[in-house]
């Protein structure tokens, strides 16, 4: 069985050391990495979320002014509350080949391999080996929404920076990946009116409203499932939508007064979101018409919270095509979940997807990454130094 270098090993527990689940602040892993990185001459820059306790970096190693190649990850993890560990979540362990640990596989393993190999690209830079940039692009608060690269690649904008091709190092057991769903979420509240249950038509059933909404969502989710064109590319071929949270009532026998529930939508790139929305709105709008028959401060108010545009790559995008030659595998695949890649590609960066470990060991309790998978990410970084995809003639090619 192939190992990772024992300095990949010693960075990746380092990370997995910092508690960075997405509630609380990255900020004692990010600033070390910062500091690390400035240790070996990368030109680093930080864009903060309003608190101030989380941010993203973006490091560069090389010539800021050319482009360059982004390897990128989220430094924020899922919590572990009410999981059953065999081992301390926050400290990797190693059993049977495969190392434990929580963001172990999603996505520390990757962000420890990266940022161990970043002294030889130094080297490589320093002896013309490769002349353009190495960047490094790590996020918050990816787990609950993409959130925190946003105002990353808004800072690039603004600042004129134009990466020229991003990797980002998702589990995937190694496999590029060139496409994944939008992810979109939505929150709906209903404000009806209470009443004594002995007396029904005197109220507004927020919760009975709620429901019929939520019906409805669930018969779009079925017609898509039925007739959109199928991609089947991905495990479920087709836009998907499911109620994920709901909560109302204070008893049994009060007509409810207010019902809040939450709804995902997953929707294929040929997908439109918002005619799918406009559905929806539409139906509740005619419930809300409905309830202020009975009582004119009754209604709905339904949110769009947040959108994650969904990656669209093709098979023969120069990126893609390096990715598969570094990775050694003979085909790629699609994924239905989503990750920053998609926002990276509409920022106008060629993006594909290529990490060690599995997603389907992700966010479960004793989440582990196999050190063979670990071993296949370092060669597969070691190897830009050989392919070159790193120097300007390549990725400039790569971005038009």
């Amino acid at each position: 069985m192939n190992v990772p270098s024992a300095a990949s090993r010693t960075m990746i527990e380092r990370l997995i050391a910092f508690n960075t689940v997405s509630r609380d602040s990255n900020l004692g892993l990010i600033e070390w990495v910062r500091d690390y990185l400035q240790g070996l001459g990368a030109a680093t820059r930080l864009t903060y979320d309003p608190t101030g306790r989380k941010a993203n970096l973006f490091a560069t190693l090389g010539d800021c002014r050319k482009p360059g190649l982004i390897l990128s990850g989220h430094t924020d993890v899922v919590p572990v509350d009410g999981q059953s560990w065999d081992s301390d979540p926050f400290i990797a362990t190693e059993r049977d080949g495969k190392l434990y640990a929580r963001g172990s596989a999603d996505m520390k393993g990757f962000i420890g391999i990266i940022l161990a190999q970043a002294p030889k690209f130094v080297a490589a830079l320093n002896q013309n080996r490769l002349d353009a940039p190495l960047h490094y692009a790590l996020s918050y608060d990816e787990e609950v929404g993409c959130l925190g690269v946003r105002g990353l690649i808004r800072d690039l904008e603004e600042s004129g920076i134009r990466p020229a091709g991003c990797v980002v190092g998702e589990p995937t057991s190694m496999q590029p990946i060139i496409a994944h769903k939008g992810t979109h979420r939505f929150r709906c509240a209903v404000h009806g009116r209470e009443a004594h249950s002995s007396y029904v038509t005197y109220g507004v059933n927020a919760i009975e409203y709620a429901a019929r909404l939520v019906v409805f969502i669930r018969q779009l989710a079925d017609r898509l499932a039925q007739l959109e064109q199928r991609d089947y590319g991905f495990g479920v071929p087709y836009t998907t939508l499911s109620t994920g949270v709901i909560q109302g009532g204070i008893a049994a026998n009060v007509v409810p007064k207010d019902c809040v529930f939450q709804f995902d939508m997953r929707t294929l790139p040929q997908a439109s979101p918002d005619a799918l929305y406009q559905e929806i709105r539409a139906y509740a709008e005619a419930l809300a018409k409905e309830m202020r028959a009975v009582d004119a401060n009754s209604g709905i108010d339904l949110q769009w919270t947040s959108q994650t545009a969904g990656l669209a790559a093709s098979e023969t995008d120069a990126i893609v095509q390096w990715a598969l030659k570094l990775s050694g595998n003979a085909s790629v695949g699609k994924v239905s979940y989503g990750t920053e890649a998609g926002l990276f590609q509409k920022m106008g960066v060629p993006t594909v997807i290529c990490g060690p470990g599995d997603i389907a060991e992700a966010h479960r309790p004793n989440e582990f990454v196999a050190l063979d998978q670990l071993a296949q990410c370092e060669s597969f970084i070691d190897r830009i130094l050989e392919t070159g995809y790193a120097k300007a003639g390549h990725t400039q090619e790569a971005a038009t």
